[in-house]
């Protein structure tokens, strides 16, 4: 299925430095996650992607998010490279989470949301945008673990439409060949 994707490398996150105290609450959603999803919006039309997200960690108190896509074909390979985004999870008081995103599109974007177990809302607070880029005025975000699964759902407001579904994914954990897996591991409850 995704192994014909042109990242074939598999990464162990959830060993290695120790996790920042603050992160604690985030710790279940650290790791590389691969899976597909579909999206699209009103001047868009639907389309099926595959996509790879990392939430890693050095041992300070933020999580470097990056996340890349491909649109698929019927036959779940690769047509042509999509969106991709890149940024930082950062811990807030009262298992808040502070979520800064940049795209290659022009659009960065800062959210601010609440951790509630395995469940992760997120509302933008601020837009900005390049010259050239699309209006983007607002964005939602629902991330959570489900049996074992990372999913999630995008809504977006840009180019004058209202806050509307945009993209949504189901994703697994993928773990390097010869490294414990997620499920109990000395490494993974770190």
């Amino acid at each position: 299925m995704l192994a014909n994707y042109p990242y074939e490398e598999t990464h162990d996150l959830r060993s290695g430095p120790d996790l920042d105290h603050s992160l604690l609450s985030l710790l279940p959603f650290v790791g590389f996650w691969r899976g597909t999803g579909k999206g699209g919006f009103p001047a868009e039309t639907e389309y099926d992607f595959a996509q790879e997200i990392i939430l890693s960690h050095d041992g300070r108190p933020f999580l470097h998010y990056e996340s890349r896509a491909w649109l698929i074909n019927d036959e779940g390979r690769p047509v042509r490279q999509a969106f991709r985004e890149i940024g930082w999870w950062r811990p807030a008081a009262d298992d808040g989470v502070e979520v800064l995103l940049a795209h290659p599109t022009g659009v960065s974007e800062v959210y601010l949301g609440r951790v509630d177990g395995l469940k992760v809302e997120l509302a933008s607070d601020v837009v900005a945008r390049t010259e050239t880029a699309d209006v983007v005025s607002a964005s939602r975000r629902l991330y959570g673990i489900v049996e074992g699964a990372l999913l999630y759902a995008v809504d977006l407001a840009a180019n004058g439409e209202p806050l509307q579904p945009h993209v949504s994914g189901r994703l697994t954990r993928v773990s390097s060949p010869g490294t414990a897996s997620s499920n109990g591991s000395a490494a993974a409850r770190r």
